[in-house]
């Protein structure tokens, strides 16, 4: 019997003024989707900023349906975007923002597990990290160096293709 252990670090910023101001914009334009969020049974908007390689940035927000399978997540709208109208721009950064009707989210969210395997597929394709940046509607920023961070045992297209 092998043991074996994985360890994995990210950043966490205790607000906005420890960031680059790209990464200051990618956090605001993700604050600014969540107001387009259609989430009136949760009440949880979300709102995701892509970074493509050319500099250009893909927002998306959450958009839920009465038969909640059928809804899409705020990153998986900015990523099929990006990726509907960029197909050949690699992803360097998402950032991702979240606020709640009721009271304010202090804490940064991560993604659900559909949209860390998408981002994942994603890394693995292009070859390259994506960096991803966490907020709530206000307190710390986690900043995580890739994906891999939040699901280091993922289920691989390879698997298929062989």
């Amino acid at each position: 019997m092998k043991e074996k252990s994985i360890q994995h670090h990210y950043t966490l910023l205790e607000d906005n003024s420890e960031l680059s101001g790209q990464e200051r914009d990618l956090l605001d334009r993700a604050w600014q989707s969540t107001a387009s969020s259609y989430s009136p049974y949760s009440q949880f908007a979300v709102g995701a900023a892509v970074l493509l390689a050319n500099g250009l940035i893909v927002t998306g927000s959450n958009q839920e349906n009465a038969s909640f399978p059928v809804g899409s997540c705020a990153e998986r709208v900015a990523v099929h975007a990006a990726k509907s109208h960029y197909p050949d721009q690699p992803i360097k950064m998402i950032a991702i923002r979240v606020r709640k009707a009721s009271h304010p989210i202090k804490q940064p969210v991560t993604p659900c597990g559909a949209c860390r395997q998408l981002l994942i597929e994603i890394e693995h394709v292009q070859k390259s990290n994506i960096v991803l940046l966490l907020q709530g509607e206000e307190g710390p920023v986690m900043r995580l160096p890739g994906v891999h961070v939040l699901i280091p045992f993922y289920f691989s297209g390879e698997v298929l293709l062989s």
